[in-house]
Formats: structure tokens, C-alpha cells, sequence
């Protein structure tokens, strides 16, 4: 059911929260961007045989996995650039999909949401 329009006090919250969310996200890869510059150099440093720790997972691992993360943590900053970008425009907490409100508790659960429920559901079943 979609819920009446979101209040310029509503944004605004939404707003701060999501512009508190985006400087921690900036942390992050910044420490995912260092930590990701030391396996690669101790991988520059290892011979061939000496990639791998025993007592831990190999380099090449260690990349995949942060690589991983990184992409995520980047993918997820531009969600919340743009939906900061929403907020800017007076459209933010509307449907890009179905022109409908997202309610306030999917937007409280997950700010960064342009997609309501339903059309999120429909779009992609197994992430919601």
C-alpha cells in the first residue's frame, strides 16, 4: 500500500542519514584500497611458491575476496550517491519502477532503495 508523500523534515533525515551512510562507505574503501595495495604488493614480493601461507588462505585468494568486497562497498556508494541525488531532485522515496511510494520502513531498512517491495521483488526475487 503506498504511504502519502514523503515531508521536506523527511528528507532531510533521510538526507543526513544517507550522507552519514556515504562517509563511512568512503572509509571503507579507502581501508579495502589499502588493504587490497598490501596484498598486492606482498604478491609482487612471493615467488611463485611462496604464495601461499600455510596457516592462511593464498594471495590470489585474499585478492578475489577483497576484490569482491571492494566492488560491493563501491557498488552500494553509488546506490547511496544516488539516491542522495534523488533527495536533491524532490523525487526520493518514489518508485523508479512503478511511480509509487516506497515506504517509509523499506526506506528506513535500506535508504538507499529506489525500487518499492513489490517492484523490487519482481525484478530481482532472490536479493529481497
Amino acid at each position: 500500500m503506498p504511504t502519502a508523500t514523503m515531508t521536506a523534515a523527511q528528507r532531510k533525515t533521510f538526507g543526513q542519514l544517507l550522507r552519514t551512510e556515504r562517509e563511512e562507505l568512503d572509509q571503507q574503501i579507502l581501508a579495502l584500497s589499502g588493504e587490497l595495495q598490501e596484498v598486492l604488493d606482498s604478491r609482487g614480493e612471493a615467488s611463485a611458491d611462496d604464495e601461499h601461507d600455510p596457516e592462511g588462505p593464498t594471495m590470489t585468494a585474499e585478492w578475489s575476496t577483497l576484490s569482491g568486497v571492494h566492488g560491493d562497498v563501491l557498488a552500494h556508494r553509488d546506490a547511496v550517491d544516488r539516491a542522495i541525488a534523488r533527495i536533491d531532485a524532490g523525487t526520493y522515496g518514489t518508485c523508479l519502477r512503478c511511480g509509487q511510494q516506497i515506504s517509509r520502513e523499506r526506506l528506513r531498512a535500506r535508504p538507499s532503495a529506489d525500487l518499492c517491495i513489490d517492484c523490487a521483488r519482481a525484478t530481482e526475487p532472490h536479493r529481497y
